[in-house]
């Protein structure tokens, strides 16, 4: 399987944009003076921006129909500045053809996200797995509301 790698300019307007995506205004990455006095001693670009990179990068590898046969499992290494060139990708284990090393990286080479997918046998999948991102989607709202 060819991984197929995404990319991504971290700019203030693609941070915006994702915070009224996400409706997520935390200050820590729209407000420059709140941020500089917090230890992250600047704005940050939020961490689900660069995990919805590394699933976009996922999509195009395997399909978006592979939703729901991956097992992702990730952690987040370092933040993500403005300026940054993001680059999301995945690549086989030799010693597990199923399971994928996983990353997202700046420019410089330095992990932001890492961690590994597993992909399930194809009959192992659910009946149903169009739209999957949509599902997802759904899930979650309806989680949010609960709440």
């Amino acid at each position: 399987m060819n991984q197929t790698p995404t990319t991504l300019l971290v700019t203030q307007d693609a941070i915006r944009a994702y915070a009224e995506l996400s409706n997520d205004f935390n200050p820590i990455h729209l407000d420059p003076e709140f941020a500089a006095k917090t230890p992250m001693n600047g704005i940050i670009a939020h961490g689900t921006m660069s995990l919805c990179l590394l699933w976009k990068a996922l999509a195009r590898t395997f399909g978006p129909d592979a939703f729901e046969r991956l097992d992702l499992n990730v952690g987040f290494v370092k933040p993500v500045r403005i300026g940054e060139t993001l680059s999301a990708g995945c690549q086989a284990r030799a010693d597990d053809p199923a399971t994928y090393d996983v990353w997202v990286r700046s420019g410089d080479g330095t992990d932001r996200i890492s961690g590994s997918v597993r992909v399930a046998d194809a009959t192992d999948a659910p009946a149903s797995s169009t739209n999957t991102c949509e599902k997802r989607h759904e899930r979650h709202i309806a989680n949010q509301t609960k709440q």
